[in-house]
């Protein structure tokens, strides 16, 4: 029975998605990707309130069975890790509701699924995204393609933890 990986890099401006899907062969295949875009001009509540709604709609839509998440790390702008934090919570409430089950990924843990090498730069993850998924075209924005990397790592991570449990 094929599985549904939901992937996202969370953030206030803009929240990119991806969506993938676990065949029964073990072949991970493209669904679909995307953002989540706010309004600056919006307050901070307005736009978290976009991200959850939209978050919702997305998971009425795919019914994912797992979800993958970039962890935060520590910017040097504190006032971007906050507002990024606040993203990512609202985030993580929604998920909770929906009762999914979520694993965290590191940007380092992402690179080190996708190409064998932790300090892979954007374009090594890129090109593996592209073999992996089998599309022509490499996702848009950082934000977008970070999100489809995350969702490939989380699915590669459900096979082996399905594996294990076996």
């Amino acid at each position: 029975m094929e599985k549904i990986v939901l992937g996202i890099d969370p953030g206030i401006a803009t929240t990119g998605f991806g969506v993938v899907r676990i065949e029964p062969s073990g072949k991970v295949s493209f669904v679909d990707c995307g953002q989540i875009r706010t309004n600056k001009q919006n307050s901070i509540s307005q736009r978290l309130a976009i991200i959850v709604e939209s978050l919702r709609q997305l998971i009425e839509k795919y019914h994912p069975e797992l979800v993958g998440i970039e962890s935060l790390f520590f910017a040097r702008n504190i006032s971007t890790a906050m507002v990024v934090a606040e993203a990512r919570g609202a985030i993580l409430s929604v998920l909770a509701e929906y009762n999914l089950p979520v694993v965290e990924h590191t940007p380092l843990q992402v690179k080190q699924s996708l190409t064998g090498y932790g300090k892979a730069d954007k374009q090594q993850v890129l090109k593996m995204i592209k073999s992996i998924l089998h599309i022509e075209a490499l996702p848009g924005p950082d934000d977008i393609s970070d999100a489809l990397a995350i969702a490939v790592c989380t699915a590669f991570h459900k096979q082996v933890s399905t594996q294990v449990l076996k």
